[in-house]
């Protein structure tokens, strides 16, 4: 039972990182925490599909005439392809949320979540 635990810990520490920024999300009032919890979120997310691609033993997708062409020696590009698009999405979805945040912080003065709808409701 350890010995799977052990081999099994980083999906631990993904569980982690996971529910550290789902807490961030829903519990914290303040935007900018909101966005960091986003940001922990997504990394976790992105070391799952990395870590889940991972074979034991294989190599990088290039043909070597030692390996022969068998398919189970190597390891799958698509998904480190996939996370690297995620990682620019990202970016650019963090990036256009740091602006919204500088524009709501300059209209309302405030980044707490209660605030800003109190001020809005008015």
């Amino acid at each position: 039972m350890f010995e799977e635990f052990l081999g099994r810990y980083v999906y631990v520490f993904i569980i982690v990182l996971m529910t550290v920024g789902l807490y961030g999300m829903l519990v914290k009032r303040n935007l900018i925490k909101k966005l960091i919890g986003m940001n922990i979120l997504q990394t976790s997310i992105f070391l799952f599909f990395i870590e889940g691609s991972s074979k034991l033993g294989a190599t990088v997708p290039v043909i070597d005439p030692q390996l022969g062409s068998d398919p189970a020696k190597y390891v799958n590009p698509l998904p480190h392809a996939l996370m690297l698009t995620a990682i620019v999405v990202g970016i650019a979805i963090t990036g256009v949320a740091l602006a919204f945040l500088l524009r709501i912080s300059h209209t309302f003065h405030s980044l707490d979540e209660n605030s800003i709808l109190k001020e809005m409701s008015k």
